[in-house]
């Protein structure tokens, strides 16, 4: 039983064309926080991202949502989330580098943000929106940093911004294509490549300079 509600919730992009038409209103609250939880809470970079970002706009596309109203919803629940996770680090996660383990915690995952946010700097916060994992910890170690408020809200909502509007208002103009349905996979694999590719760029830049 427990094992089957986990894998619900962690394909839950899969599951998605029959919660709505089982809960057509109530769908809205379920993204809502499912959005905020993956981008809010350092412990749950699991949960789907990307993928239902896509799933939401194929979605919208046919009908089952109002695109409008579902991109507000997910851009201020991912907004919103990544506040509550810099909030986080800021007030509590320093105690969680201090420590050799932790159940909570994977500490392999902040140290790569960590790296990450070395590298990039300010920007992190709209690049790691592409990268799943990252994307879960770095407003989380931006907040250990004690980035500056203005500044870490501004990326944040750029960020949100982005990847919103890339994954939704792709699904929504093209996730109904027989073709990225029976490649679904793969196809979100591109998307990924091709948002990473700025980044790929820079590192390459700075492996020339070296």
């Amino acid at each position: 039983m427990l094992s089957s509600i986990i894998d619900f919730v962690l394909h839950i992009d899969t599951h998605l064309d029959a919660i709505v038409s089982a809960y057509p209103t109530l769908s809205y609250l379920f993204l809502f926080l499912i959005i905020f939880i993956e981008t809010g809470v350092v412990v749950m970079p699991f949960l789907p991202g990307d993928s239902l970002l896509f799933v939401v706009g194929a979605l919208a596309a046919v009908g089952s949502f109002n695109i409008v109203l579902v991109f507000f919803l997910l851009f201020l629940a991912a907004v919103l989330g990544d506040t509550l996770n810099y909030h986080i680090g800021k007030y509590s996660g320093s105690r969680v580098f201090r420590s050799e383990g932790s159940w909570f915690f994977n500490k392999e995952h902040l140290l790569r943000a960590q790296r990450f946010y070395d590298l990039h700097g300010k920007k992190t916060i709209v690049l790691a929106r592409f990268i799943p994992i990252v994307r879960t910890f770095a407003p989380f170690v931006a907040g250990i940093g004690r980035m500056k408020y203005s500044t870490f809200i501004l990326y944040n909502i750029i960020g949100a911004l982005l990847w919103c509007g890339l994954f939704i208002i792709g699904g929504y103009f093209f996730g109904n294509i027989p073709l990225i349905q029976d490649n679904f996979g793969t196809f979100i694999l591109v998307i990924i490549f091709l948002s990473l590719l700025p980044i790929i760029i820079e590192i390459i830049k700075g492996i020339r300079k070296r």
